[in-house]
């Protein structure tokens, strides 16, 4: 089973993490790492927090002449300003894993504000979670793909810096060409793994899949993803209003989700506090501080995904390896419906 949530500590000398059944022969280097790490870097830009933490990834062991064992994984970073398996993925499944900032502030990308209507937004939401890369993620300092709102959102978060403030945001996240039958029906559903991973992400107040609150506003007849033909032998949803998960279980469409992440609690302006005597007093921060985590965020949303993908793949192809070792079921109880 992964662990998320315990591995991974901040404001020390080092930071590391353990990584447990990653599948052996598979080529892993330390290249194959950093680039995510560099991704959630600060001081990035003038929208971030000018810490310049050069986070700097090492592979302790679970390899050998740059091929995984099958054995543990120890990943250390050395911090130098100590200051306050995606890849498996790809290649044995094709899946690909984009999160990109969808608002800041009250500042929403448009086709965020167009899935608020009941009628509009579907078809342009699967074409963006169909093409959307990390390149196109990553042309600006605020990861937004839309370069209006984007504009929009460098002007609340340098307002934010200039004013002492600090602001929140949403995380949009797209898992494409995940395996179909991911998950579990009851307690162990998909979704709500996702959740448990999303909101162990320090600043993380709100969770949606596919429609999310939106989707209350719908009527069953329009929810409901209707199945026809992809054309291959198989089937696909009209809508994908379930965000590729319907019982638990992953259905083969691409899942999506977003997180809400809140304002920094830590600012440098002046607030009103209690003392634990109950007598008055003034809280101010010093320091340097992150006015929007949101952009740094994404990287982090995207890992923590991977995670969850992994650990239901390494799952599923358990139950999938064990009964291939049974004899196959007769034919004569194929078909044949429970009382």
């Amino acid at each position: 089973m992964s662990t998320f949530g315990k591995a991974f500590r901040s404001h020390c000398k080092s930071v590391g993490c353990i990584i447990d059944g990653v599948p052996p022969g598979m080529a892993l280097a330390e290249d194959d790492i950093q680039p995510q790490l560099t991704r959630r870097r600060p001081g990035q830009s003038k929208l971030t927090t000018p810490r310049n933490e050069k986070d700097r990834v090492t592979i302790q062991s679970g390899c050998e002449f740059g091929y995984t064992l099958g054995t543990p994984i120890a990943l250390t970073v050395q911090n130098q300003d100590q200051r306050p398996p995606e890849k498996y993925l790809k290649e044995a499944y094709g899946v690909e894993i984009v999160a990109f900032v969808s608002s800041v502030g009250a500042v929403e990308m448009s086709l965020m504000k167009e899935e608020q209507s009941k009628a509009s937004g579907s078809q342009k939401m699967r074409e963006l979670m169909a093409t959307i890369t990390r390149d196109d993620v990553d042309k600006n300092a605020v990861r937004c793909p839309d370069e209006d709102a984007s504009r929009e959102m460098q002007d609340v978060i340098v307002a934010c810096t200039e004013e002492k403030d600090s602001t929140g945001g949403t995380v949009t996240c797209v898992i494409r060409n995940c395996p179909s039958g991911l998950g579990e029906p009851c307690f162990d559903k998909l979704e709500a793994t996702l959740a448990h991973a999303m909101l162990s992400i320090p600043a993380t107040k709100g969770f949606e899949v596919g429609s999310g609150f939106r989707g209350t506003q719908l009527y069953g007849h329009e929810h409901n993803d209707a199945f026809e033909s992809d054309g291959k032998g198989g089937l696909r949803t009209k809508t994908n209003h379930s965000g590729g998960i319907q019982g638990g279980i992953s259905n083969g469409e691409h899942i999506y989700f977003r997180v809400a992440f809140k304002p920094p609690a830590t600012i440098s302006q002046d607030q009103e506090t209690s003392t634990y005597d109950g007598s008055e007093g003034v809280l101010a921060a010093r320091g340097r501080h992150d006015p929007c985590v949101v952009p740094r965020a994404v990287p982090i949303v995207e890992a923590m995904a991977t995670l969850v993908i992994m650990d239901a793949v390494l799952q599923q192809n358990g139950r999938t390896a064990t009964r291939q070792l049974l004899a196959p079921v007769p034919d004569s109880l194929k078909g044949i419906k429970p009382v």
